[in-house]
């Protein structure tokens, strides 16, 4: 583990510290959504740095919030369609500019990010619903679906899978390609992880993902294939990446989903890094860890979508 990588590792470990708060935050029932959502727009725009070459655009979909991350150079005819991560409750296309435009500038592939409907007013499926929608309207833009790539990050990245389903289900063209980071996959937090990794995560709040989660299924299923894509058929789906760490909760979300879409003779590439923490690729140049695995999923994306 890079020297750079552990003072990142200790930093979120020990970030209540750095706000004046003696024990690390909790999440709950009681925790107000409504400041969630506004710490976490906060905290985008404070960080948010303009990046040279990148520009966002509004799009013209007209159902809700879209916009274009892509620079001159970015072929015209394919497109990242991104998937925010955001517990399933906060979180929105202009709070990723910072990520998307990042991945944009290492992938060299244009992307569209959007504004699908959070819980707890939405529960699932409603983002999958309209993660599908506007994949759908992609389509009808013309864009050829192997030449597009499904990516997101943790809720997202699970959303991104569960919209998969739903797509091979309704008969929906699948994308030519799928890249996961740390993603979201069982809302029934059955995977041991969530006890085994509980003290070495340094990202997620205690009581994080049981409320989340919670939020996110509602009343209805927390098995069902649009919340939980690990518990859906997984046969049919296209090539996918999933990066993940060793240290976070939602690990074995992530090697249970790529074990069982092997077993379904899915094309994947999972990878599991010792020492790391959620969605730490995302963090690329920042340590030497988060590059090379960006690097790997770039070149993922680039081998398996059309020439």
């Amino acid at each position: 583990m890079s020297t750079k990588a552990k003072m990142m590792h200790y930093t979120m470990k020990y970030r209540h510290l750095f706000k004046g708060q003696l024990r690390p935050e909790m999440i709950d029932k009681d925790t107000s959504i409504a400041k969630l959502r506004q710490d976490c727009d906060k905290t985008a725009e404070l960080f948010f740095k303009p990046i040279p070459g990148i520009d966002f655009e509004p799009s013209d979909y007209p159902d809700f919030y879209a916009e274009w991350v892509e620079s001159e150079e970015a072929p015209k005819e394919k497109v990242v369609l991104y998937f925010h991560g955001g517990g399933f409750v906060m979180g929105n296309a202009r709070s990723h500019r910072n990520i998307v435009g990042n991945f944009v500038k290492h992938l060299g592939i244009k992307a569209l990010v959007f504004d699908y409907r959070l819980a707890p007013e939405h529960s699932a499926p409603a983002a999958v619903d309209d993660s599908a929608a506007v994949y759908s309207w992609l389509l009808k833009q013309g864009y050829q679906p192997e030449n597009i790539a499904f990516a997101g990050d943790s809720a997202g990245g699970g959303i991104a899978l569960a919209t998969l389903l739903k797509c091979k289900d309704e008969g929906i063209p699948l994308p030519g390609v799928c890249a996961v980071f740390s993603p979201c996959t069982d809302m029934t937090i059955s995977g041991e992880s969530h006890k085994t990794r509980a003290k070495a995560d340094p990202c997620t709040p205690r009581g994080a993902n049981e409320t989340y989660l919670g939020y996110y299924v509602g009343s209805g299923d927390p098995r069902h294939p649009y919340a939980s894509p690990l518990f859906g058929d997984l046969s049919g789906l296209p090539p996918t990446i999933i990066q993940v760490g060793d240290n976070e909760t939602l690990r074995d979300d992530s090697t249970r989903f790529g074990e069982k879409a092997k077993e379904a003779g899915v094309d994947v590439q999972l990878k599991v890094w010792k020492g790391m923490f959620h969605c730490f690729p995302l963090l690329a140049p920042m340590f030497p860890e988060a590059t090379e695995a960006l690097e790997e999923v770039c070149q993922f994306i680039g081998k398996n979508l059309k020439n």
